[in-house]
């Protein structure tokens, strides 16, 4: 049932996702400088609660528990937030994917968060975003919604993709909103490694 499921829904989902965009896609040039700003600004004037900004836990798509705790495990992690509704979010997902692939867990890793899917959604939903991830080749960790990741990491995103970078000790590096080209991610994580 499942796969005759995925087969209905996947070309119906696929044809609305492209005729609809999501917030802040038109303009993502314009925002992702303020956005940065914003997030530089905040993490510079309260340097010492930044890091009660980055605490967070959340299940991936297969109920484990992934904390703040990850970023000591590599170098650089990025964070990209993503909707099952958002063309632009879905576009760059098979890159990204790619990118996972190429660098060394202990040096950079990619963890998605859907932000439409709460954790404990009805089936529909996560089934939806589990074809969406198996379909774009996003094969890394995605995260679902929940109230901790709501109220810490995106307490400020107002559109998506919105992509975050950290440390190996989870301070924010930089906020991109928008979706962007394998080689300007590929541009701005090695940049941000030789930091």
């Amino acid at each position: 049932m499942k796969n005759r499921y995925k087969k209905r829904l996947l070309p119906c989902v696929m044809s609305a996702v492209l005729l609809c965009g999501c917030a802040g896609a038109d303009t993502e040039k314009k925002e992702s400088g303020s956005a940065t700003q914003k997030m530089e600004k905040t993490s510079g004037t309260e340097e010492q609660d930044s890091s009660a900004e980055v605490v967070f836990e959340g299940r991936d798509m297969e109920g484990n528990l992934v904390t703040s705790d990850i970023f000591s495990e590599s170098s650089l992690t990025m964070i990209n937030v993503w909707a099952t509704y958002c063309s632009p979010c879905l576009s760059e997902m098979p890159e990204l994917g790619e990118l996972a692939q190429e660098y060394d867990p202990e040096e950079f890793r990619i963890i998605g968060i859907v932000s439409n899917v709460p954790e404990g959604a009805d089936e529909e939903k996560t089934e939806l975003a589990e074809v969406l991830i198996e379909q774009t080749g996003a094969d890394y960790p995605h995260l679902l919604l929940n109230q901790s990741l709501n109220d810490g990491l995106l307490s400020e995103v107002t559109a998506v993709p919105t992509t975050f970078f950290f440390d190996q000790e989870g301070k924010l590096l930089d906020t991109v909103v928008g979706a962007r080209e394998k080689s300007d991610w590929k541009e701005m994580i090695d940049a941000l490694l030789e930091k």
